[in-house]
């Protein structure tokens, strides 16, 4: 760790969670230093960052784009492209800590280099977990790696957890806000709009996991995250609707003590606490109010209607190749959906046809999940109701 201000990598700093890391770095300026950004497809606000943060690196990840991409007012920064140029911007050995936002499996890489290189990681990128959680934290354990959550559920479990040991856990109850549609019937869903899916109640998120917090995969993807982020078998792992989204996740212990992590649906604040542990700082996160009156409701999920959840189960008890093909045909099934080529109903259909269909491996290693997740892809292309 360098003296001073801890020096930040932000993989993904375009996106919902990258702008938020950054609106933490200008409240935390004393604290935090932006040493590289990558982008992909918004390079308008990629140039914006660059010159009000002026990094040392900013990464174009798409090389056609970072072709004609032109940089203006940054005279200290160096332009890099594609994975190789995220690679080595996690791998200098200025950077002190890696946000990981970067959406989807596309991720998974500069995580990884990241944790070769030595690198604190504070993960957004579930689907790293997902697509490859064993070796991921066999890797980082071997490096001596911490991986600090900013899920906003994953971080209330970490926080919650350092009030008792993880033989005294009897389970963790992941809170979901049931989406737009947790009140549709099963009927009504089948008529579900691109408008009516984006319409999230209480999160301000990108489209692909604002649609998976539709269909409910976001929490079967977070079910998988939570069994290799704890090392938790699934049955210690519960789902619970709290439609709020105030009470972020729960830990019960062996006594029935329950702890609960509270705040306002703002994802700044487990952002700030990944880059400040173990320390806790003043911070831009809304607070609650305790001086109005709020209630709290929770209810079980319906996994009938939401059939995602047995999914993520299901793939967080096999491991193996399951979670890479499930994360990549769940990412092409919601491109699909967004694109106008699936109904709402058959984005988790598909995944279950193509995860059934797929050569389960109980151990593969990180080539053959990569060669599986193209394959899932494709497989969902040319996938028929």
């Amino acid at each position: 760790m360098t003296s001073g201000p801890k020096n930040i990598a932000i993989l993904g700093s375009t996106g919902s969670i990258g702008r938020s890391t950054l609106d933490v770095v200008r409240a935390c300026c004393d604290r935090l230093r932006i040493v590289g950004i990558t982008g992909h497809a918004n390079l308008e606000l990629l140039s914006r960052q660059a010159q009000e943060f002026q990094p040392a690196v900013t990464v174009v990840s798409d090389p056609q784009k970072a072709a004609t991409f032109q940089l203006d007012g940054c005279p200290e920064t160096t332009v890099l492209s594609g994975q190789a140029g995220i690679c080595e911007l996690v791998t200098r050995e200025d950077v002190d800590l890696v946000v990981s936002a970067i959406v989807g499996s596309a991720g998974l890489r500069g995580t990884w280099a990241a944790i070769e290189a030595g690198k604190t990681i504070a993960l957004a990128n579930k689907e790293t977990l997902v697509t490859a959680g064993p070796l991921v934290m066999q890797l980082a354990s071997d490096y001596g790696v911490d991986i600090l959550p900013v899920d906003s559920e994953h971080s209330a479990i970490f926080q919650a957890m350092k009030s008792g040991r993880g033989k005294e856990v009897s389970r963790v109850v992941l809170t979901a806000s049931g989406g737009p549609f947790r009140n549709h019937s099963a009927e009504r869903l089948e008529y579900v709009t691109i408008e009516d899916a984006l319409a999230h109640p209480t999160w301000d998120m990108g489209p692909k996991i604002t649609v998976d917090s539709a269909t409910m995969m976001n929490k079967a993807l977070e079910i998988i995250e939570a069994r290799w982020l704890f090392g938790l078998s699934i049955d210690k792992i519960d789902v619970v609707v709290h439609p709020q989204s105030i009470v972020h996740s729960m830990v019960e212990y062996c006594d029935g003590s329950i702890l609960a992590q509270m705040s306002p649906p703002d994802m700044k604040l487990p952002i700030q606490y990944a880059m400040s542990y173990p320390e806790r700082w003043e911070g831009p996160a809304e607070k609650i109010d305790l001086t109005q009156a709020f209630h709290c409701e929770f209810h079980p999920p319906d996994y009938e209607r939401f059939p995602a959840l047995l999914l993520g189960r299901e793939v967080a008890e096999r491991g193996g190749s399951c979670g890479a093909v499930l994360n990549a045909a769940n990412e092409s099934a919601v491109a699909g959906f967004l694109d106008g080529r699936l109904k709402f109903t058959e984005i988790v259909a598909a995944c279950r046809d193509i995860l059934n269909h797929h050569d389960y491996d109980p151990n593969p290693n990180l080539e053959q999940l990569i060669a599986l997740d193209q394959w899932a892809r494709e497989e969902i292309l040319r996938w028929k109701p």
